[in-house]
């Protein structure tokens, strides 16, 4: 497979200054197109053609990358003759969700049935009874507020995490109901914010540098009309329901690193139709993805084989294979995987790059048939193309290249990553 552009990076790759190059850019790009198109247009979608030409990154037009990542993660079979049927079932399944775990337990007014007034009359907030309705909100309110935390800083040097979306939950801002949002319960709340900082595998930062430090309190949010709500927002909605899905791993702070990209990817699909349904399809994309990857955020998980340390540790063998003297000045100057490769890893390069460059690696590691055993290759080709500055420099320096990864090129990381691959 090769990795010939597709999808922009920051340093405008592809542009050209004569016509005819751009001409002839174009015509390789419409011809990607059509490739894709002709896949996809097949009732039984071929998996392995569409995963070869995924992997080489996705074009945005016509809304390519949003079905090719649904097909991926495979939230769309492929047969697409089930398509119309399991989106209906998918889509009612997640608004099923709302109702269950924020309508009901939010509800304000007392005529729609099950009210905080009347959960008082048989329970009341102090009752110690583990199945106390009251005892549920408290603890989701728990997680709410550090879910609320991260989401609101989602990509500070962005505004689209902050701007109103096309499509509000109507099932929840109808203010005909009045039911409470999560915004609300979030700033009605008298819990106190717990630190969210979880500090493993003896990582102290998990946000990156490159990232604009976020407004510190709520009222530095600009505050939208009454029917309205910010994109972070239905993000935060989509992890708390993912939270209270799945309570053996509940949220972890890096998750809403994996679910920005998705949902902004969604969320801006050229096609109306796909895109008003960004939220439920995100959701479940999601809930896919981190079915591959969760054994990353569990903490009981990190010294077996599936957990993100023997990952870590697989990255400097790998690296020891393909170039020892590199590896070996590492470990003289003890600089371990856990200080870099635990972010790089965890969060699948979501911190190190601007967003349009990790929606292009995530191209190719979705279209990775061996999940996700790219992106050990990936964070070797990182390592190896700053070679010169690793072994020139002393402890500090090296921390500060790494924790600040300095090459912005995907292209250039990505086909080293290919070459390493190649090479096996």
């Amino acid at each position: 497979m090769g990795l010939a552009g597709a999808s922009g990076g920051r340093k405008g790759r592809g542009s050209s200054t004569t016509t005819g190059t751009t001409t002839t850019m174009s015509s390789l790009h419409q011809s990607r197109i059509a490739e894709f198109q002709e896949i996809l247009n097949e009732p039984l979608i071929a998996l392995p053609k569409l995963r070869e030409l995924c992997f080489s990154g996705i074009p945005f037009e016509g809304g390519l990358r949003c079905l090719c990542w649904k097909i991926l993660l495979n939230y769309l079979p492929v047969e697409k003759i089930l398509w119309s049927s399991l989106l209906k079932k998918q889509r009612e399944l997640y608004a099923q969700f709302l109702k269950e775990m924020i309508i009901q337990p939010g509800i304000t007014k007392a005529n729609l049935g099950i009210s905080r007034e009347d959960v008082t009359l048989e329970d009341h907030p102090l009752n110690p009874n583990p199945d106390s309705r009251w005892n549920t909100y408290f603890k989701d309110n728990e997680v709410l507020l550090q879910i609320d935390k991260d989401v609101r800083r989602l990509y500070p040097d962005m505004a689209f995490f902050q701007r109103p979306t096309e499509y509000p939950c109507r099932l929840i801002l109808d203010p005909q109901n009045e039911f409470e949002t999560l915004r609300k319960r979030v700033e009605q709340t008298t819990l106190k914010s717990q630190t969210v900082a979880r500090n493993r595998s003896g990582v102290t930062n998990v946000s990156s540098p490159h990232k604009t430090p976020a407004p510190s309190s709520l009222s530095e949010y600009e505050l939208l009309p009454n029917g309205c709500e910010a994109h972070w927002e239905v993000v935060e909605r989509i992890l708390f329901i993912y939270a209270k899905l799945n309570p053996g791993i509940a949220y972890v702070q890096g998750m809403n690193e994996i679910v920005g990209p998705l949902y902004y990817t969604f969320a801006t699909d050229p096609n109306g139709e796909w895109k008003e349904h960004a939220e439920a399809d995100t959701f479940f994309c999601f809930t896919n993805l981190m079915s591959e990857i969760r054994d990353n955020f569990i903490k009981s998980l990190d010294d077996s084989q599936c957990g993100i340390t023997y990952k870590m540790e697989k990255v400097y063998s790998t690296l020891k294979e393909k170039d020892v003297e590199l590896y070996l000045k590492l470990q003289e100057q003890n600089i371990r995987p856990q200080f870099f490769a635990f972010r790089w890893l965890t969060l699948l390069l979501s911190q190190e790059f601007l967003l349009p460059d990790v929606i292009r690696i995530w191209d190719s590691l979705f279209a990775d048939d061996r999940r996700f055993d790219f992106l050990l290759l990936v964070c070797c080709a990182m390592l190896m193309l700053i070679r010169d500055q690793l072994l020139e420099s002393d402890f500090t320096q090296n921390m500060r290249l790494l924790q600040d990864y300095p090459i912005s090129d995907v292209h250039l990381i990505l086909k080293k990553a290919k070459d390493l691959q190649d090479s096996k």
